[in-house]
């Protein structure tokens, strides 16, 4: 940055008035993709989107991994709690409807359903009830899964199981970047912490200019001028605009327990369908932690019944796809804000914090189109 005003030597309002100079100062038009939900939900509490230039904007992906679990894998969490099992997970995925019902739904009906708040609380469920098995139901993208990884490298108490439904965010982005009209993609400062920032490097070889974005409000206002500087020079690269927890290579020990544990798949992802090579399942070796192969017989028939629930919305009136894709706004759901709120969800996005849904109700109707 000329004259020594680097980012680094500015204090916060002082750098993010600077930042928006330069960002308004181009009337280049740019349509950017974020894929995470703790960027959307920075935009939407900050206002951020109502001080960019009408030329700038920036929608949201399927940056939120509760969102984007799909409804067959609640179902099996659900058949699980419903079959004897003790199923535990994150709070927000407890309120997450499958076919027709949520895991909270099951816990009000009688199932065993418990909240923690990590894997290392499951485990030490299971250790202290024996009687009980316990599954984990673990969801999320690549920020989770090492802590999953290293657990069961440490071993786990036998009556302990995983239910995993996790995803890996750089195919995602690429089968989104196939027909989605964006011209620029913010990656996810999170996931990048771990896989590191050359993942995305296939993307920016396809044209996209991409940058590695951090989660306060300069942060996103930092990225978005990389990718303006860009798009001017007419060149599409990887910027890391969060160098202060991201390096190129990722977290090599994270990456490499990951591997130990776990291997690539084809995944479903709720609202857009499979995507290849998206999706982490146990190895060969740790099959015998897999709750959906070691109790299937136990939940078989449950699963069924499940799967024949109606949920009490009408679910086509939801419109989480287009919303996950960025080809709708939340305000354009019939259900937004009436029938489907926080405090009785109609679909994914409305149940997270880092949901499209949930934020754009939660800070402003317009998504964060105000000044906070």
């Amino acid at each position: 940055m000329e004259n020594g005003n680097s980012p680094s030597k500015l204090a916060a309002p002082e750098l993010e008035r600077k930042l928006l100079e330069r960002i308004r100062g181009s009337d280049k038009p740019l349509r950017i993709m974020h894929v995470c939900g703790t960027h959307e939900r920075t935009i939407a509490k900050y206002g951020l989107r109502s001080v960019l230039p009408k030329n700038i904007e920036v929608i949201s992906g399927p940056g939120c991994p509760v969102c984007v679990t799909p409804e067959e894998d609640v179902n099996i969490a659900i058949a699980l709690a419903k079959s004897g099992a003790t199923v535990v997970t994150f709070g927000d995925m407890m309120r997450v409807p499958g076919s027709g019902e949520s895991l909270l739904d099951a816990k009000s009906e009688g199932a065993n359903v418990k909240m923690v708040y990590s894997i290392d609380d499951a485990i030490a469920l299971a250790e202290k009830k024996p009687e009980l098995e316990v599954v984990f139901f673990g969801i999320g993208f690549e920020t989770t899964v090492p802590a999953n990884a290293a657990a069961l490298l440490r071993k786990t108490p036998e009556n302990f199981s995983l239910l995993t439904s996790q995803k890996q965010t750089p195919p995602a982005v690429e089968f989104l970047a196939r027909d989605a009209d964006v011209d620029a993609f913010i990656a996810p400062g999170h996931v990048a912490t771990i896989i590191g920032t050359k993942p995305f490097e296939s993307l920016a070889e396809k044209g996209f200019p991409v940058v590695v974005s951090g989660f306060e409000p300069g942060d996103i206002l930092l990225g978005i001028n990389l990718l303006q500087m860009q798009a001017e020079k007419g060149i599409s690269r990887v910027d890391n605009g969060y160098p202060r927890a991201v390096k190129p290579e990722g977290n090599q020990i994270a990456l490499k327990i990951m591997k130990e544990t776990f291997e690539t798949s084809d995944s479903e992802w709720r609202g857009i369908g499979k995507i290849k090579n998206s999706g982490l399942v146990l190895r060969k070796e740790f099959e015998e932690k897999d709750a959906a192969k070691k109790y299937e017989d136990l939940y078989a028939s449950a699963l069924e019944d499940v799967r024949k629930k109606t949920g009490r919305k009408d679910k086509k009136r939801c419109i989480c796809a287009a919303i996950l894709t960025g080809k709708a706004k939340p305000s354009q759901c019939p259900n937004f804000g009436k029938d489907c709120t926080p405090k009785s969800p109609a679909g994914p996005c409305m149940v997270s914090q880092e949901g499209m849904c949930y934020n754009w109700f939660r800070y402003s109707r317009e998504g964060g189109n105000r000044v906070a």
